[in-house]
């Protein structure tokens, strides 16, 4: 496995976990820290073992600040600027393409790039006293590389507001919009965390892989072309021995075996 630098990578009963720890810059997202990510990224979506990634921060009030403002600078290269861009894109379908759920823990501000990183994800817990925000109008920039995200999964009209005045939510305003999932205590954070990731990873792998695959595919298509697509997906899914076990474990009062095929 590879070494990093700005992260740290773990995995326990079938959990990967990414910790950004870069505290420094306040776990920016610079070329060297997204690299190790799209690494990291790739090692769970090989191992076997890993049925579920938590992605989280070392940092006590701080997710991420979002891009190294330093990359955009005007001394940087016009290429370089590009790349550093590109990379957030190959983040993204990174962790669409996963094929295991995922799940953020926003222990603190989650701001700027990183808020795409965040809801590229499948499921956000955030701790209150987290906030969320693109705060890039007020530099001079805008959030070109997260608005197709945020799109997918805010109202249209909260977006605008978020894109256009740069304000930052609290992490009940998040809920309320549809940012995150839940909002929890500090006291109880990292045991809501660690409920959700272990039941993610009590299901069968290869359904989810399929399901997660499909949750990727599907997105954007029209809805005829969604619809013959899920229906190939579903005969595909009921050919799998977990399948089979799952309804077979269901009208047998029992838990069910997962094979993983």
């Amino acid at each position: 496995m590879a070494a990093y630098e700005k992260l740290r990578y773990e995995v326990a009963d079938g959990v990967a976990t990414i910790t950004l720890d870069d505290p420094e810059t306040r776990n920016s997202l610079s070329d060297q820290l997204l690299r190790e990510l799209l690494e990291a990224l790739r090692v769970a979506k090989g191992d076997d073992e890993v049925r579920v990634v938590v992605l989280t921060s070392s940092h006590e009030k701080v997710f991420s600040s979002g891009a190294n403002l330093g990359a955009f600078g005007g001394d940087a290269p016009l290429i370089d600027r590009y790349a550093g861009t590109k990379r957030f894109v190959e983040v993204f379908k990174a962790i669409g393409e996963l094929g295991k759920p995922s799940i953020v823990a926003a222990n603190g501000h989650v701001l700027a790039g990183s808020l795409g990183i965040a809801l590229a994800c499948d499921l956000i817990i955030a701790r209150e006293g987290a906030g969320f925000g693109t705060p890039e109008i007020n530099v001079g920039l805008f959030p070109f590389m997260i608005m197709a995200l945020i799109y997918r999964n805010v109202p249209r009209k909260k977006t605008n507001e978020m894109l256009l005045l740069g304000e930052r939510l609290s992490a009940e305003e998040a809920l309320e919009a549809g940012i995150v999932n839940r909002v929890v205590p500090a006291e109880d954070f990292d045991q809501a965390v660690r409920e959700w990731a272990i039941k993610l990873a009590s299901k069968s792998a290869v359904v989810m892989r399929l399901g997660k695959d499909a949750m990727w595919r599907q997105m954007d298509m029209p809805l005829a072309e969604a619809l013959d697509y899920l229906c190939s997906q579903l005969t595909i899914e009921l050919g799998t021995e977990d399948a089979i076990e799952g309804v077979t474990a269901f009208f047998e009062k029992r838990e069910p075996e997962w094979k993983g095929r």
